[in-house]
């Protein structure tokens, strides 16, 4: 069985004396798992960090067996990232984002997302939209979008305010209006009709997304919510005032 592809590497870990597991994302294969010889070596240290992308190619007797990796540079990002704090824990951020994909499944569209973001320099209001909709479809592709179609109560497409925070489903403000304290705020960043400021906005999405992160994904496997995140966003956010 072999493989060529390229990957965003996104976590590592220690196999053997010198050896290392490495954690790739990719758009054919998905969240993809390989053994690298020698991963521990000097010739391997500024390579495979998580946020560089390379170029992979994979080998195994079986299918579904761990599998060799071979790796070459495509872009090393590891060393500038390091020089931004919230360039770096958006990075890992990411990465963590990605690790919640179930192993070889494809997910093209957020792989090419997790790309442009580490790719893009932009910072502030850009970066804390592209961040809060990458959410958002990392909940729509493990299966517990949050369903912006139509008013859960009228049926109405247009003008959705309101989330409920047990269903997900969408309501207007006419409908919403009287349980406004128990609903969570759509803002326009996520396809709603609410008008706010910027950083309102924006702090709204993010406590949307986070809620049913922590409902669906990280409570239901036992997870802390990623430590950087929440750091990221308030960084995010005092920008924006």
């Amino acid at each position: 069985m072999e493989w060529q592809a390229e990957g965003l590497i996104i976590g590592t870990r220690k196999h053997g004396e010198n050896a290392v597991i490495i954690e790739t994302m990719t758009a054919e294969y998905g969240r993809h798992l390989g053994l690298v010889k020698g991963g521990r070596s000097r010739k391997y240290a500024a390579l495979l960090q998580p946020g560089n992308s390379v170029q992979l190619t994979w080998r195994a007797r079986l299918a579904d067996h761990l599998g060799m990796f071979t790796v070459e540079a495509l872009a090393l990002r590891a060393a500038n990232l390091m020089e931004s704090r919230q360039r770096l824990a958006l990075s890992q951020l990411l990465c963590e984002h990605l690790r919640l994909l179930p192993e070889r499944d494809p997910h093209p569209r957020l792989y090419a997302e997790a790309l442009a973001m580490h790719e893009n320099e932009a910072d502030g209001e850009i970066l804390a939209r592209g961040l809060v909709k990458f959410e958002m479809r990392l909940l729509n592709e493990l299966g517990f979008g949050i369903d912006t179609s139509s008013c859960a109560v009228t049926g109405e497409t247009a003008g959705l305010c309101y989330v409920s925070p047990r269903t997900g489903r969408a309501v207007t403000k006419e409908a919403g209006e009287p349980y406004k304290d128990k609903l969570f705020a759509l803002p326009e960043v996520l396809g709603g009709a609410l008008q706010m400021d910027k950083a309102a906005e924006i702090e709204a999405a993010f406590r949307l997304t986070g809620h049913f992160l922590h409902l669906h994904i990280w409570s239901p496997r036992q997870l802390s919510p990623p430590s950087m995140r929440q750091a990221l966003i308030e960084g995010l956010v005092n920008g924006l005032y």
